[in-house]
Formats: structure tokens, C-alpha cells, sequence
């Protein structure tokens, strides 16, 4: 074989190994960078192999996830996975142009092309934490469909032109009274007593 021969066979293999496909059997996400153990085949397995992802997004993705492996300048021992893909827990159907957020589990954010953004708790928990104010801007109303809403602090409505809590307008209702007129020959006017029952 000559020199050139052996020299393309080379570049060949390289080019060869430079991609491939593979399943992840363990996730260790505690350092700065993400790690895997992937499975390549029944000979081959990588351990140690280095994650990237979009900036402000994270995962650990299950077990016997797809991940796809770039191998730099073809050097199986030097790889990077560059995209991962769980086939049992995507969901399907989305249109073109829609976006979904989605956890093994089952709770969904869907960016949907004509229903607007749903979010699908999954029959858990929804927390926000540590926020100062949290504003909501709603074009027509905002509408809460529950048994019972509870809140720890005082409610102010019509807040932009009144400051009154609904405690303190319970409250001044409650302790109310009204004259009453005419009632007994003469003149003579009396006030009834606060409610029988407040609120």
C-alpha cells in the first residue's frame, strides 16, 4: 500500500469516528460540567464524557437516553455530547412552530401556535420563589377556578386610587350604623345598633 494510500485510510478513519450514537447509563451533574457514562455499543463504553448545552437551559436526562457524541479531530477519547433525546417521554404531535418544556414525569410548559401558553402541573405543586413583586397584565380579567383561595397578607383593591384593605373595609362595615328616622312622635332620631352579622 503506498504511502498516499495509508495517508487517505487515515483522514478516512478519522472522518469515520468523528460522529456518533450512543445511551447514557449514568449522569453525575454536580461539577461545573455536566459528565456521562454512555454505552456505544456492546464493546464500548465511555465514562467521563463531557456534556454541553444552550446557555440558561439544563437537564439530566435519563437513563437509555439517546445522546449524540462529536469525538474531536476523530479521537475517541476525546468526545463531547453535544444533544440528548429521551424517545419514551417526548411528547408528539406539536405543531410547526410550537415549543414544549417538558420533564420525564409529565409536567409540561407548551408554547402553543394558537392556544396561547399552557402549563401542566401534572397534579403537583407550582411555586414561585423570592420574588419582590410579581405582576401580572391581563387584557380582560384574570379568573381563578378553585374551591378556595387563601392569602397570608392583606388584599387592596382598586389599589391606584384607594388604600383601604379589604380587612379594614370588613372591618368598618362591621361597626357601622345607620339613623333612623320618625320612629316614635316628634322629631326625635335614633341610630340602630352595628349589624347582627358581620362579615
Amino acid at each position: 500500500m503506498t504511502f498516499e494510500r495509508r495517508a487517505i485510510n487515515r483522514v478516512a478513519r478519522r472522518i469515520f469516528t468523528l460522529l456518533d450514537r450512543a445511551r447514557i447509563k449514568l449522569v453525575n451533574d454536580g461539577g461545573a460540567v455536566q459528565k456521562l457514562q454512555v454505552q456505544v455499543n456492546a464493546l464500548e463504553t465511555i465514562s467521563e464524557l463531557q456534556r454541553l448545552a444552550e446557555f440558561g437551559f439544563t437537564s439530566s436526562p435519563p437513563a437509555d437516553s439517546d445522546v449524540a457524541i462529536v469525538f474531536l479531530a476523530g479521537d475517541r477519547a476525546n468526545g463531547i455530547a453535544i444533544a440528548t433525546g429521551h424517545q419514551r417521554s417526548r411528547p408528539t404531535g406539536l405543531q410547526a412552530g410550537e415549543t414544549m418544556l417538558y420533564s420525564l414525569d409529565g409536567k409540561q410548559i407548551y408554547l402553543t401556535a394558537g392556544g396561547g401558553i399552557k402549563v401542566n402541573a401534572n397534579g403537583q405543586t407550582v411555586e414561585i420563589d423570592n420574588a419582590t413583586t410579581v405582576t401580572i397584565n391581563a387584557a380582560t380579567r384574570i379568573r381563578a377556578v378553585t374551591p378556595v383561595f387563601e392569602c397570608t397578607g392583606d388584599i387592596v383593591d382598586n389599589c391606584d386610587t384607594q388604600s383601604s384593605t379589604l380587612a379594614e373595609l370588613r372591618a368598618a362595615h362591621d361597626e357601622h350604623d345607620h339613623d333612623v328616622e320618625n320612629v316614635q312622635p316628634g322629631s326625635s332620631t335614633i341610630t340602630t345598633s352595628t349589624p347582627n352579622k358581620t362579615v
